[in-house]
């Protein structure tokens, strides 16, 4: 039986935390309804306000915690607003796909700026005697720092409101969240209150993170921690509504506090299949409706990642480049152990893997538009299933596989079935929250090693019913040329790397790839030509999602262990940086953005710890000037040799044709 004390302190944990979240939700929801933006790098914002106070805390012994509560927000709130005048303004109008990469590169570089100015490990500071001391009342006894969080969040969310309900500011923030076009014919100068708006939401989450942070430690991933629960707000109240905001962190927070009490096996779930269920249900949210938000949330990326050209190289030379290319990878183990050692050959192999991840999302991201948040979720089920198929079925290499691919294409079929009902932002959701789902219970199985993962398993035999070969245990050719371990291994994941990408390359020149570009540009003139739209963007979510569990697969096989790391959301958005890195829409560009990545994080990783900072300021770079990635670059150079002939630009009739991409 439940006591009343104990559903007291439940409620009280639960508008606690649920205080913190309507801070974060309220400035990410807010943003969103006036400018369109969904701001990846939002908790981070709220991590370097808890850093800041940090700092002031410990700098000042009197008063730093109360200085804190104002400076930092004020501090962070400046830094937002700078941000969007000289970063986020610039993708405006380029598509929802241009303002999540670029605050997905910002996130990595405050990550790592956090990291070197304040290091790995984490930070503590305690507030104010003054409310750090329990409070008894009627007999209860409680957190008074608690008490402090509830109530001072509560003031500025009723500050907020009023601020939004009787003022000029206010007026306009509300009308544009309704009609940023007609606010903008009205004479409004809406590019200052974009950029008051976001340095708004900027303070908001920064308050949220120096009372959070005297709640907890201070740590670099406090900011991931965050954002997720603070995107399942935003969608459970509404995109762009504060009320939403407030009643949808509330919520969770007091969910969350019930759930960690009574079923502590679903707490990382819940929450999710609660997102699930409105997104389903009522995409617009609890507190949402305006047309308005709802067809910002829904619109495609397109103006983004269509028009991918083949730039200054000919159909024939690309592919006489191709061909030699494979040539060259495939002379890599000959010279192991005379020019380079056996890394070369693994750090080669790391390529390859995420190579055909990549392009396996450049399936659904750069030909059919929709952008996915949990492609990681099949990368992941791939390897788990792998290794469980040789730890209890076969160890057959071949048998794991298979199994690993049905595994994939199955889930890929239910969880688009569910997904491509909705598009746009709502995509983004959806498919963020399957795969967080996915990875809580994987934390909590035994089967699957629970958070230590997945190790033991025997060494892959290639080949079936106990006829084959393992790697380690044959010799194949003859000296200089004989190849074992890890050679073989490499030669084996060419061999498929390459065939998927002349599958894939041939079905995107099929006329099921011509389609899928014609719902990239527009959907809905596909569906009026007569296209089913949703079972052609479902077939293309299962080929690339079960492409990318082959990925996981292949990863399974060469490194015997999975872990729960491999299903995280970041590991999502990496892809994503790969693909926009090296080109979205071309299939060969996104390989080359992972080699490119893959070569970044272990090279520069192991010479330059803030490795991330440079990545991210690389990727910022590329979405601000080469938002058709690396592969465009010989295009752009030339475009820029010839944009002025005689000191004047090229005419219209001037300009060169760019050739059909593959």
């Amino acid at each position: 039986m439940v006591s009343a004390v104990q559903l007291l302190d439940i409620l009280l944990n639960g508008l606690t935390i649920g205080m913190v979240y309507v801070l974060v939700a309220a400035g990410l929801s807010i943003v969103f309804g006036v400018m369109g933006v969904l701001n990846l790098a939002h908790g981070e914002l709220l991590a370097l306000g808890a850093y800041f106070a940090f700092s002031l805390v410990t700098g000042f012994s009197v008063g730093g915690f109360w200085a804190a509560l104002i400076v930092v927000p004020l501090l962070v709130g400046l830094l937002g607003a700078l941000v969007e005048r000289k970063l986020i303004n610039r993708v405006y109008g380029r598509g929802q796909l241009a303002q999540i990469l670029l605050t997905f590169g910002l996130l990595l570089i405050i990550y790592d700026l956090k990291r070197f100015v304040w290091g790995k490990s984490p930070k503590f500071f305690s507030p104010p005697e003054l409310i750090d001391q329990t409070v008894t009342l009627a007999g209860f006894s409680y957190s008074g720092y608690s008490y402090f969080i509830i109530a001072s969040g509560g003031l500025i969310a009723l500050g907020i409101w009023a601020l939004l309900r009787f003022t000029r500011f206010g007026l306009v923030i509300r009308a544009g969240s309704e009609d940023r076009a007609m606010v903008r014919n009205l004479g409004v100068d809406i590019d200052r209150y974009y950029t008051l708006v976001f340095g708004f939401g900027a303070a908001l989450a920064a308050f949220g993170g120096v009372v959070l942070g005297g709640y907890q430690n201070v740590s670099l991933e406090m900011g991931n921690a965050v954002i997720i629960p603070a995107f399942v707000i935003v969608v459970l109240g509404g995109l762009g509504s504060f009320r939403g905001a407030v009643v949808g962190g509330l919520l969770v927070g007091i969910i969350q506090s019930a759930v960690s009490t009574f079923v502590p096996q679903i707490q990382g779930v819940v929450i999710f299949l609660l997102m699930i269920g409105v997104l389903l249900a009522r995409p617009e949210g609890l507190f949402g409706g305006s047309k308005e938000q709802l067809d910002a949330g829904r619109s495609e990326p397109s103006e983004f990642v269509s028009g991918l050209g083949g730039g200054v190289l000919g159909d024939r030379l690309r592919s006489r480049l191709g061909i030699g290319l494979v040539a060259v990878l495939a002379l890599v183990p000959v010279f192991n152990g005379i020019l380079y050692s056996e890394f070369v050959v693994s750090l080669l192999i790391t390529v390859l893997i995420w190579a055909l991840f990549a392009m396996s999302l450049d399936i659904v991201l750069g030909y059919t538009g929709l952008i996915s948040l949990g492609h990681a979720l099949f990368y992941g089920l791939g390897a788990y299933a792998t290794l469980l198929t040789l730890l209890h079925v076969s160890p057959s290499a071949f048998v794991a596989l298979g199994i690993a691919l049905t595994v994939t294409a199955v889930t890929a079929w239910i969880v688009g079935h569910l997904a491509i009902r909705v598009s746009g932002v709502y995509f983004v959701m959806i498919t963020l929250a399957f795969a967080e789902i996915v990875r809580q219970a994987v934390f909590k199985i035994d089967a699957t090693g629970g958070s230590s993962g997945l190790f033991g398993a025997p060494e892959p035999l290639y080949g079936v019913g106990g006829v084959g070969i393992r790697f380690s245990e044959v010799l194949i050719g003859i000296e200089p040329l004989a190849f074992t371990g890890t050679s073989l291994f490499y030669y084996f994941l060419l061999a498929i790397v390459v065939a998927a990408y002349l599958a894939v390359r041939r079905m995107m020149n099929a006329p099921f790839g011509t389609v899928l570009q014609s719902i990239r540009e527009s959907e809905l003139r596909a569906r009026f030509v007569g296209y089913e739209v949703r079972s052609v963007k479902r077939q293309a979510f299962v080929i690339s999602s079960t492409l990318a569990g082959l990925s996981g697969a292949l990863f399974a096989l060469f490194n015997g262990f999975v872990a729960p790391d491999l299903l995280n959301w970041i590991n999502s958005g990496n892809a994503i940086i790969m693909v926009v890195l090296g080109g979205s829409g071309t299939l060969y560009g996104p390989m080359v953005g992972a080699a490119v990545f893959t070569l970044i994080e272990r090279q520069l990783s192991s010479l330059i710890p803030w490795w991330r900072l440079l990545l991210g300021t690389l990727f910022v770079l590329v979405v601000l000037f080469l938002p058709k990635g690396l592969v465009s670059l010989p295009t752009r150079l030339r475009d820029l040799q010839r944009s002025r002939v005689g000191g004047k630009p090229l005419s219209n009739d001037e300009q060169p044709e760019v050739e059909a991409d593959d």
